[in-house]
Formats: structure tokens, sequence, C-alpha cells
């Protein structure tokens, strides 16, 4: 069976409600879910609720009465609904010592200039780069790193509706690291994708969907790493983590994985790829050529690239769906890390990327893609908080607008001209989104 998990549901004023996967989860999730503040109000009265169905697929949404007035002929709506993800959230030592909240951690404030761009989008994608210490357990940093379970709620309180969760952090903490992690995301109603707890799990594929005049697109996200840091994969669980053979750019695992989401009826297919070469810019050929095969596969809508731990470029890739081409981004950085130019010797890694993508899909089930880009910058010295910046931003925080300046043209040079920059937040495109995994 699929675990049953809240809905973390958002949209427009005009929103439906919270919709869950089960009636227990409706019962239970709904919540939870509000636990976690999401972005949208209840349904207001009188408007039709969408509803999953237990295979996790959307069910059409209840008629109301019948009426005497002939009904006009149905028409099948374009659905543009947008998409934010973010480089690595890495929480070394020093970053959980300013989350320090009495005899616990509140990260809130530190992401709390980046919330109104989260709450913007209508899907939210992190990328949580480190397991969630097991009970018992203290908090650690770099090297073996073990967040503090409350991370992963605050992500949540941010806006964030999940995260990809293959990386080569990802059993630091053994198996029972792993099982944390994902039972954290449970508990705070946020998606996942990358690792599992259970071979079934292992199997199901975390959608979202997106809602629109009564049309539902099914959006798959799967996620998966070069390597394990030289950790063995847990014994007897080899099911636990996705991993690839980077070395050969060999994506097998990775098209397998948009293959089955494709014939699960997926309409749109995110990968995020955890890959290749630290601190550097530019993406090697080996990260190219993982990107471009990809590409050529036409299974894949839009490619999100962590580890690099310093903004790269985004680019627009022969190949993807119809031949229509697919957008990259090599390397989004990192969000929030205690990386700076003292600390590693590279300046660009105390910035990030946060992508946003707007998706349009037409009545022939035609999708678009098109991309834009808001650097983001960590002032590391006074609490860890993450900024977005821009060209005239000016000073920020404890930043000087000199200081801010030069840290957006690190980004912008990074970046590339292939996409446009986005200075200010979004606003929501469709009805309303939720996720939920589906029983294969």
């Amino acid at each position: 069976m699929a675990r049953p998990q809240p809905a973390h549901a958002h949209g427009k004023q005009r929103a439906l409600g919270i919709v869950a996967a089960s009636v227990v989860a409706a019962l239970v999730g709904i919540g939870a879910a509000l636990a976690v503040a999401p972005r949208s109000p209840h349904a207001e009265a009188g408007t039709p609720t969408t509803s999953p169905t237990a295979s996790g697929t959307a069910a059409e949404p209840t008629a109301g009465p019948a009426s005497s007035t002939p009904s006009p002929t149905p028409t099948t709506p374009t659905v543009e609904f947008s998409l934010v993800a973010i480089g690595d959230v890495l929480p070394h030592a020093p970053v959980m010592q300013s989350a320090r909240s009495g005899s616990g951690y509140d990260f809130g404030p530190l992401f709390k200039p980046t919330k109104a761009y989260v709450e913007g989008a209508d899907v939210a994608l992190c990328h949580l780069e480190v397991p969630i210490a097991p009970k018992g357990t203290k908090p650690s940093g770099y090297p073996t790193f073990g967040a503090p379970a409350s991370l992963v709620k605050d992500l949540g309180d941010a806006g964030w509706d999940g995260c990809s969760t293959a990386s080569n952090h990802s059993v630091d903490r053994g198996f029972r690291g792993l099982e944390a992690t994902l039972d954290t995301f449970q508990a705070a109603g946020l998606g996942h994708a990358g690792t599992a707890r259970t071979k079934d799990e292992s199997t199901q594929v975390q959608y979202y969907y997106v809602f629109e005049d009564g049309r539902t697109i099914k959006m798959a996200h799967i996620s998966y790493a070069y390597g394990l840091n030289g950790l063995p994969v847990p014994a007897g669980k080899p099911w636990s983590v996705n991993v690839f053979n980077a070395d050969d750019a060999d994506v097998t695992p990775i098209l397998d994985a948009a293959k089955d989401a494709r014939k699960d009826g997926a309409d749109i297919v995110v990968a995020s790829v955890h890959c290749c070469v630290e601190y550097v810019t530019q993406p090697s050929s080996t990260q190219k050529a993982i990107a471009q095969k990809i590409a050529d596969s036409g299974l894949v809508d839009l490619y999100i690239g962590h580890h690099a731990h310093v903004p790269q470029p985004i680019a627009r890739l022969k190949g993807g769906p119809g031949d229509k081409g697919m957008w990259v981004a090599y390397g989004l950085g990192n969000f929030l890390s205690n990386q700076d130019e003292s600390t590693v010797g590279v300046r660009q890694t105390v910035n990030g990327v946060m992508l946003r993508a707007t998706f349009t899909v037409t009545p022939q089930d035609d999708v678009s893609v098109d991309v834009g880009w808001t650097a983001t910058t960590v002032d590391r010295a006074h609490g860890h908080v993450v900024y977005p910046i821009s060209k005239n931003s000016g000073a920020v925080g404890h930043l000087s607008a000199a200081t801010v300046k030069a840290r957006w043209q690190l980004v912008a040079d990074a970046v590339g001209d292939a996409a446009t920059e986005v200075t200010e937040p979004g606003t929501h495109l469709a009805d309303n989104s939720w996720h939920n995994t589906r029983t294969p």
C-alpha cells in the first residue's frame, strides 16, 4: 500500500481545500497538514472538492445538482503552473548553532527572507542533502551529518512541499538515519524522492498534482545520486538509496524511473540529479554527458542539478519530450550552508540559485517549460540567514550593498544568459496543488 501521508495543498484564494489520499489520510492527515501551515485556505462553501482515488490518481470533481438548463460543451483547459527549486540544504554545525532556540532548533528565521518566493510557487521542491539524526542521537555536522528533526518541519513552514533526498550524504547515519529522515518527512506532510524505508516504498513515485478548471496534471519527481562518499548501501537494502554510475555516465536507472512514471500516467517528469565535481562553476564533461543523455531520452521535462556547492549554468539542451528541448540547471549551489571563501576557499559557495520553472500544458497535452532564476546568498557571519538578491538589491541584513552586488555578479556570471532573472516573488498560476505517492 502507498504510505498514508498528509496532503500538503496550496493555491490561489479560490483554491480547493486540502485533499488526501484516503479516508484515513483525510481524517488524520489534514490536522498534520495544518500543523505545517499550508498555504491555502480551506475550500469555500459550494466549491467542489477534487479527491484522489486509492491509487493516488485524481478523481473528477463531484457533479452538482441536476439542472434543467443545458450544460455547455466541456472544453479542455490549458493548465499553467510554477515550480520553484533550490540548491543544497546543508546544515553544518555552525548553521545548527545559529538555529539554536532554547533546548531545540528553529530554522524558520534563517529561511524567512525567501519565504515569499517559495509561497508564490504552485509546487516548491528543496534538496535536503543530509539525513536526520535518529532518535537518541545528537545532531552533527561535517563530515558525518545528522540534522535535527525540526529542520524538516521548518522547511514545511517555510513553504516547501517536498525535497529530493538522494545525495552522497544519504547514509551518513546508516539505515536508521535514512528511516528517521523519511519518518520526519511523513510526519511533516512533505513529499520526498530518492530514498526509501522499504522495498515497496522504493518502487513508489513521488507525485505532485496540479488542478485547474477541473483538469488534473500529474507531475513526477525522481531523485538520484552519483554515490555515497565511499560508504556502502545499507546491507540487504540495495533499494534504500537511488544511485547511478556517474563515472560511465550510465543514466539507465534514472531513465527507467522516468519510464515507470510515464507508464503510470505522469504528464511531467522532473529529475533531481546529485552529481559530479564540487566547487567548479563549469559543469564537467561527464556532467554534460549525463544531462544530454537524459535530454535525448525524451522522458524528462526538467533537470535540476545538485552537489557542486556553487552556482552553475542554466541551459536548454536539444532533445526533451517531443524533441522540444530540455532545460537543465547543472547546479543550484548552496541554499543553506556554512561554506564560503574562508571555510572552503571558494567564494561562490556562499551563493545559490532559486530556479523558477513555468509549465504550460495545452489541451493536446503538449508541455512547454520556461525557466528563470533568482540569486540567493547566506549572511554567514550573522545567523546564516538566506536572502534573495539582485543587482540592485542594496544592503540586506548585515551585508553591504557592495557585497551584495559582488555576490550577485558571481551568480549571474555562473548561470549565464539563457534564462531570465526573476527579481520578485511570483503568484500562484493554478487553482490548487497537492502531493501523494501511488501504489505500484
